[in-house]
């Protein structure tokens, strides 16, 4: 009877073992890292007593996920600075195949095309604080993104009303991120639309924490469905006002529940395009709905999230109830993709383009500002500069660099390149008289009556000798006899 007991007990403990392997912290095999972050104590504004919630559950349902949680509440710049530089430090160190999330609740803000989470400590007397005071989002994703990583998911309930006064020019909601334009392996996702406010919530939690608290629970999701089914359920919640919204460039599958997304190959050749699910057109959207119930046709839309979508739900049941609030996130929604696209392209032509759209729109003080901005950064030559020579045609010219001409005071004299070609044409005869200067007058030392002098009998005068070889010439001609002379002269001659 003994027997069959133990081998009951060894039946058990098996059973017991397959079944922790099985329960979902068995995500831990693959390294796990999690930044909470919870700001609800602000200081010059009313505090987020949902913030501080949020933060607490979601720290509880990564703990349970398997990540190891770094909680920080109520952080000022430097501090939110330190704790994304020390929690990128941790990432670094754990590895190639680390999971890292990072979790913000609080304000956000967006100046000039740019987001900003908002610390504890931000006082700003205007816009141009916000860059000097807050913490840009880019920042932390590109500090993120440079480190070798299997995933890197970024969960931000930061939509909430600005509350700042000073701040009353500022762009409604956050601008657009989208995660391909950067290195793949990134998931973002925000806790509505971009360019909408996302609402505190009547309970503990705000309406996207609480619905990520549950669905995030769900076995065997993968990371796209959980955040599917969150755009729903918030959705529902509020009535349509708010709608979570995601980019996503992940190359590997990943579950907060029931798998481990380090037995999932990346995908060969995967990046952030190649991931990037094909847009159905308008069209094929009103193919797909037609004949189905408007509450079944409005979840297939919010699941998909696209333009196309909600526009072929409009066309279809034009006389639904949620069919106004739609129109509304369709126009917002295709404003803030040609925001989106002014701000990247940053030109003159980009911002003038958006104003011709949307001059009446919250962003449009924004886009004048930046469109003056870069009409102003644009180091035009001026119109004459065209008509100065280049410098290399002087230097070519044959000049010392003395000689080089100094360029005129103004440049708006169209003679200007006449008078430098006459100058450099001018210079050659200059510098033929430097090197090859003329004789000179006096006689050569070879013609010195010393050096050769004649026979006694036959000498000049001393008075030739003393006076220069023309006075000389003429006294001996006329002292001695014409042979004489001539024969002088003649030996003169041939020297």
């Amino acid at each position: 009877m003994r027997r069959p007991v133990f081998c009951n007990f060894l039946l058990a403990s098996g059973l017991l073992a397959f079944t922790q392997l099985m329960t979902p912290t068995d995500a831990a095999a693959e390294a796990r890292l999690a930044l909470v972050i919870g700001q609800s104590a602000y200081r010059t504004v009313p505090e987020l007593p949902n913030a501080a919630n949020d933060a607490k559950g979601m720290t509880e349902l990564l703990g349970n996920a398997g990540f190891t949680v770094t909680s920080a509440a109520n952080l000022g710049q430097n501090e939110m600075r330190a704790a994304i530089s020390d929690f990128a430090g941790k990432v670094s160190a754990s590895g190639a195949d680390t999971v890292a999330l990072v979790f913000y609740a609080g304000h956000g803000l967006q100046i000039d095309g740019e987001n900003y989470l908002v610390p504890v400590d931000l006082d700003p007397k205007r816009e141009a604080d916000i860059p000097l005071q807050g913490v840009r989002l880019n920042d932390m994703l590109n500090t993120l993104g440079a480190l070798p990583t299997r995933a890197r998911i970024f969960m931000l309930d930061a939509c909430r009303n600005n509350p700042f006064p000073a701040l009353s020019g500022a762009g409604h909601g956050l601008a657009i991120v989208d995660t391909k334009a950067g290195a793949p392996g990134s998931f973002i996702s925000y806790s509505t639309s971009p360019g909408a406010e996302a609402e505190d919530g009547n309970g503990l939690d705000s309406p996207y924490t609480t619905a990520a608290l549950t669905v995030a629970k769900q076995p065997n999701l993968p990371i796209e469905e959980v955040f599917k089914r969150i755009r729903v359920a918030v959705a529902q919640s509020t009535d349509g006002r708010q709608i979570p919204w995601e980019s996503s460039s992940l190359t590997t599958d990943f579950r907060f529940f029931g798998g481990d997304s380090s037995s999932q190959p990346a995908l060969p050749g995967a990046s952030a395009m190649a991931l990037a699910s094909g847009t159905r057109s308008v069209a094929e959207w009103r193919k797909d709905l037609q004949g189905k119930e408007a509450k079944v046709a409005y979840e297939l839309v919010l699941t998909d999230d696209t333009v196309e979508a909600y526009q072929a739900y409009i066309e279809l049941y034009t006389q639904d109830a949620r069919t106004p609030r739609l129109r509304t996130v369709v126009e917002r929604r295709r404003q803030m993709l040609a925001w989106e696209r002014a701000v990247a392209i940053n030109t003159r032509a980009s911002f003038e383009a958006y104003l011709a759209n949307w001059d009446n729109s919250d962003l449009a003080a924004t886009a004048r500002r930046l469109l003056l901005r870069v009409q102003n950064r644009n180091y035009a030559l001026p119109v004459s500069a065209a008509a100065i020579p280049a410098p290399v045609a002087v230097a070519m010219a044959p000049t010392c660099p003395c000689s080089t001409p100094t360029p005129p005071a103004s440049p708006v004299n169209p003679a200007v390149a006449p008078v430098i070609k006459k100058r450099v044409d001018d210079t050659p005869p200059k510098r033929k008289v430097v090197e090859t200067p003329p004789k000179p007058r006096r006689p050569p030392p070879e013609e010195v009556v010393y050096e050769r002098a004649p026979p006694p009998d036959r000498g000049p005068p001393p008075g030739a000798v003393m006076q220069g070889i023309g006075i000389g010439i003429g006294i001996g001609m006329g002292m001695g006899g014409g042979g004489r002379g001539g024969d002088y002269h003649n030996d003169r001659g041939r020297y």
